[in-house]
Parts: structure tokens; C-alpha cells; sequence
């Protein structure tokens, strides 16, 4: 297996990771990329058979589970109950859970909320040069998440605040003043979900934190931390991807002069999620021996899986680094796969279509204002802002 060497905070790597990707995968299916110390999947093929292969798992095997440190007690009691970071049968129990609450039919009920947001917030655009991504691609998601739960839109800003803090846990770079930070927000965002499903256990209404407190299989029911943990996540996964769904594919669009109302809007979609993912990497375990693409894994081996080299391997599209939304649609994996495929993609699918199509509609010269930077946060892959003019 050829050993690769690239930082993750390197500047060149920030703004552009794929050339990085490119020359990873032509050396085969899995490299070792020395700077994570750890089996790295850069094919489309490798990547999907980790993905969807139950012999590998998010949850650290039981004798590599040290305790955590103290100064980050509530940041890890989200962790261990978030659905994201469970397996079987503990994940099926809380995903069967989730689905009965998180249904189809409540997410087709906020199309007409999303549309009408979608135009309010593009009615509030200035004539000069703005920030589209704090202007319209990050209100579109929380305020979406925040009437799906059933909290004040007024308390966006601070959900927005504790996002950020957490999530930043996962990227490269972490600092004690990171932790520190994380811990503050969990701390914070825990307190105030728990008042609010304290508050929907005596007045129920109709939305997702009442039907989680009801939602029952088999006489079993989520257990209150289970409950925050849904909560946090469906935020702090849910909103971050579409902010930046959103965020990199305008700026595609833009850059590239093209006409988003020419294409198909599902094509369109799609092609935005595979050629810029707002998300590049999700690691797994080895839960036992392995044999798998020449590599034999061993018991607690940890590997990557590189979802932005998967979306553009040349094995699966042609012309791969070509932006090209008339392309025939295949599975990519920005959404991930087999039981952790993401619950909220079809919220996060309706979001896009809804506002790309509002925006576009609504402001057929948006243009560019200045040189779109991507944010050091590797392994999410986001703008810092986008500064454009309408």
C-alpha cells in the first residue's frame, strides 16, 4: 500500500483537496495517509463497501474505550448517545425510534414554510455586496430545523453558536480552547432542550421534539439523553450540511457562468452534492479480521473513508472534475450509506431545490463580489463566506 503525506491544514489542501485525491487514487482503492496515521479509502468503490459493510462500525470496540476527560462530561454524553455514533442493535433501536417521528409526510408539510422563507429572506437582500452564506444558505437550514423541533426561531443565533463550537470538535486542529468551547455549548444546548421537552411532556404540540417524546416500538421509547442527542444532531449534522451544500454549489454556478434554471433540477441537485460535498471524510472501525482491496485489517483498526475522492473518481463519471449537472445520476457518497446513510438527506434535498430555485429565480444576475475562500476545517469542506451582489 503507497504511503501518502498530505496536511490537512496546508492552504493549498483547504482551498483545493481534489488534486490530493487524484493522486491518492491512482496509487489503488486504499492508501496510508501518514498525517491521520491510518488506512485511508479514496475510491468510489472502496468507500461505498466501507460504508455499507457491517464488519466495520462507528462505535469504538469495547477494549479500545478509554474514559473521557473530565472537562468534556456533557460534550461526551451527546456522543455516546448520538445515533451517529452507535451500532446495532443499540442504532436500530434508536433509528426505528427516529423514523416514526422524522416521517416523509412531516417533511413534505415544510415545503410551503421553506418556500415562503426562501423569498422572505431573499426580499431582505441589500443592493450592495453581502454575504449570501450568512444572508440566505445558513437561514435557510436553521430556521427550517428550528420550526421542525418546534423551538423560537429567535433563538437561531444561539443554536447557530453552539453548532459551531461542537462540530469543530471533528476537525483538524482541535485545541484545549476548542474542547473548552465544545463543552461550554453542550453544556448550554443540553439545558435548554431539556426545558423545552420537559415543557412538550405537558403541553404537546405538533411538531418533531412531541412526536420523539411519543414515538414507541415494541413498548420502547427514547430515553431523555437519546432525546437531546437526536436534537443536537439533527442541528448540528443537518444544518451544517445543507449551509454548505448550498454555499458550494452557488459559488460553482457563479464561477462558471452558468444558468442553474437551464438544468434539470434534480441533475442539478445531485451534481452539487457529488462535485463539491460539504463533508470529505467519516472514519470507521474494524470490528474483527479483514481481508478487503489488498489490505488485511486487524480487529480496532481505524480507517477513513474519503467522501469527496469518491465523488470524483473517474471509474464512476467521466470527466469527474468537470461540473457537468446534465450527467446521468449515480449514487455518490456525500449523504454516506448502509445504516448510518444520513436521516435527513430528503429534508436536506427539499431545502435545495426549494432555495436554489427561489434564489435563482428571484435574482438572475447574482454575481460574485470577491474571490470565495473555503474555511480551515477540514474534514467539513465549507466558504468562509460568499460575497456576492445581486
Amino acid at each position: 500500500m503507497k504511503s501518502v503525506i498530505q496536511s490537512p491544514v496546508e492552504p493549498g489542501f483547504v482551498q483545493n483537496p481534489y488534486p490530493f485525491y487524484d493522486k491518492a487514487r491512482a496509487h489503488g482503492d486504499l492508501v496510508y495517509w501518514e498525517d491521520y496515521n491510518m488506512v485511508a479509502a479514496v475510491s468510489h468503490g472502496a468507500v461505498q463497501a466501507l460504508l455499507k459493510d457491517r464488519r466495520f462500525g462507528r462505535e469504538t470496540p469495547a477494549e479500545l474505550k478509554r474514559p473521557g476527560p473530565a472537562h468534556l462530561a456533557a460534550w461526551l454524553v451527546t456522543e455516546e448517545n448520538s445515533l451517529l455514533e452507535t451500532e446495532a442493535p443499540r442504532h436500530t433501536r434508536i433509528r426505528a425510534l427516529v423514523m416514526r417521528a422524522f416521517t416523509s409526510r412531516a417533511i413534505a408539510a415544510l415545503e410551503p414554510s421553506i418556500h415562503d422563507l426562501s423569498h422572505q429572506l431573499i426580499d431582505r437582500f441589500p443592493k450592495g455586496p453581502f454575504d449570501l452564506l450568512d444572508a440566505y444558505c445558513t437561514q435557510v437550514p436553521v430556521i427550517t430545523i428550528c420550526r421542525l423541533l418546534g423551538v423560537p426561531e429567535e433563538v437561531s443565533p444561539d443554536l447557530l453558536h453552539w453548532s459551531h463550537a461542537m462540530v469543530a470538535m471533528y476537525q483538524a486542529g482541535r485545541t484545549r480552547q476548542t474542547e473548552d468551547a465544545a463543552e461550554t455549548a453542550a453544556r448550554d444546548f443540553t439545558a435548554f432542550l431539556s426545558a423545552y421537552i420537559e415543557q412538550r411532556r405537558t403541553d404537546p404540540r405538533d411538531d418533531l421534539i412531541t412526536r420523539l417524546i411519543s414515538a414507541e416500538e415494541d413498548g420502547d421509547k427514547l430515553s431523555h439523553e437519546e432525546l437531546i442527542a437526536i436534537c443536537i444532531l439533527l442541528l448540528n449534522a443537518g444544518h451544517e450540511a445543507t449551509v454548505h451544500s448550498l454555499g458550494n454549489g452557488v459559488k460553482t454556478i457563479l464561477q462558471q457562468g452558468l444558468d442553474p434554471m437551464s438544468f434539470e433540477l434534480d441533475g442539478l441537485i445531485e451534481e452539487i452534492l457529488r462535485y463539491d460535498p460539504p463533508l470529505h471524510m467519516f472514519t470507521r472501525y474494524a470490528y474483527e479480521d479483514v481481508d478487503l482491496f489488498g489490505h488485511s485489517f486487524k480487529r480496532g483498526d481505524e480507517v477513513a473513508l474519503l467522501l469527496g475522492a469518491a465523488n470524483r473518481d473517474p471509474e464512476v463519471w467521466s470527466d469527474p472534475n468537470h461540473f457537468d449537472p446534465t450527467r446521468p445520476i449515480v449514487t455518490n457518497t456525500s449523504f454516506g450509506g448502509g445504516i448510518h446513510f444520513c436521516v435527513g438527506a430528503p429534508l436536506a434535498r427539499l431545502e435545495m431545490r426549494i432555495a436554489l430555485k427561489a434564489l435563482f429565480n428571484r435574482c438572475p444576475h447574482l454575481r460574485l463580489s470577491a474571490e470565495p475562500e473555503y474555511s480551515d476545517t477540514y474534514h467539513f469542506h465549507g466558504l468562509t463566506r460568499l460575497m456576492v451582489q445581486v
